[in-house]
């Protein structure tokens, strides 16, 4: 893969990273217009690569926010360690659970199929990017409507709050599409979780599952190479952590605006988004990519 699809993967996934848009399913689909093979291990390695780049550009703009809510003293600390174990675990639970229901459901009789088969579905990925528009276009109306008693919405996260949270990023893990941080954001503020507060502790879910979701890929590439009898690790791993750099600068660039827009109450409008952008991936769908 040349360096220029990598850096325009990268400036993808930087941008739309923050957005609760699906940046996975915006990288996959200038993947298909690139002619690139988005269920090749190489490809959801890059993917991963890519998330990861953007997660220590998010890691640098919530430090302060994560060190004044999560750091503040050890009593803080240990409340949000619980949470986020608790949240991890369900995600794990759940995310993991459905990914084997899927792959006994529609792979049944096919030898070592895997749910990354399914990646480059444009015609999955575009019910899931409608479903993540539905539920962020209610919770973005939701709190419009109560936007004269915002005062009510909680700036903690509650053990039951977190453990919701976190079955809900296990739902988004094997559909892409189905954003991440727009289904855990919404259904947090649905909950009754400030929009600030749902923000910064979704994206602290995400820098937790990411390491994981790395190793399940780097595993999934070397059975692929041992498999295909030696293919290139190299070929693979380099232009996934130039694509990692890439990612993270143009993550930090966007950070200085992007997050800006989103704060003004402005929710609904992702949904709405998401709604279009699901018609345009089935316009290409049943245009053959």
């Amino acid at each position: 893969m040349s360096l220029i699809y990598v850096m325009i993967l990268a400036v993808v996934q930087g941008l739309a990273e923050l957005l609760p848009v699906s940046s996975s399913a915006h990288v996959v689909v200038t993947e298909k217009l690139l002619g690139l093979d988005p269920t090749s291990p190489q490809m959801t390695l890059l993917l991963v690569m890519l998330h990861t780049g953007t997660m220590f550009a998010v890691i640098l703009y919530f430090w302060k926010q994560w060190r004044a809510r999560y750091f503040a003293s050890a009593e803080k600390f240990k409340r949000v360690a619980l949470l986020l174990i608790v949240a991890t675990i369900l995600t794990g639970i759940v995310g993991e659970g459905l990914i084997k229901v899927v792959e006994h459901t529609l792979f049944r009789g096919t030898p070592h199929a895997e749910i990354e088969n399914l990646f480059g579905r444009l015609d999955l990925i575009a019910p899931a990017l409608a479903a993540a528009g539905v539920l962020i276009l209610v919770a973005g109306l939701a709190a419009k409507g109560a936007s004269g008693t915002n005062a009510s919405a909680s700036t903690e996260v509650s053990l039951g709050q977190a453990g919701l949270i976190g079955a809900v990023q296990g739902l988004c893990l094997p559909f892409r599409g189905f954003s991440r941080s727009g289904a855990t954001i919404s259904v947090a503020m649905l909950a009754g979780v400030s929009k600030v507060s749902a923000e910064a502790f979704s994206f602290a879910l995400a820098v937790i599952l990411t390491p994981p979701v790395i190793a399940r890929e780097a595993l999934r590439l070397l059975r692929a190479e041992h498999a295909a009898g030696g293919a290139s690790l190299g070929s693979a791993v380099l232009p996934s952590l130039l694509g990692a750099l890439f990612s993270f600068l143009a993550g930090l660039l966007a950070l200085k605006w992007l997050s800006q827009w989103l704060e003004k109450g402005r929710w609904y409008l992702f949904g709405i988004y998401c709604l279009a952008a699901a018609a345009v991936v089935f316009a290409l769908y049943r245009a053959g990519y």
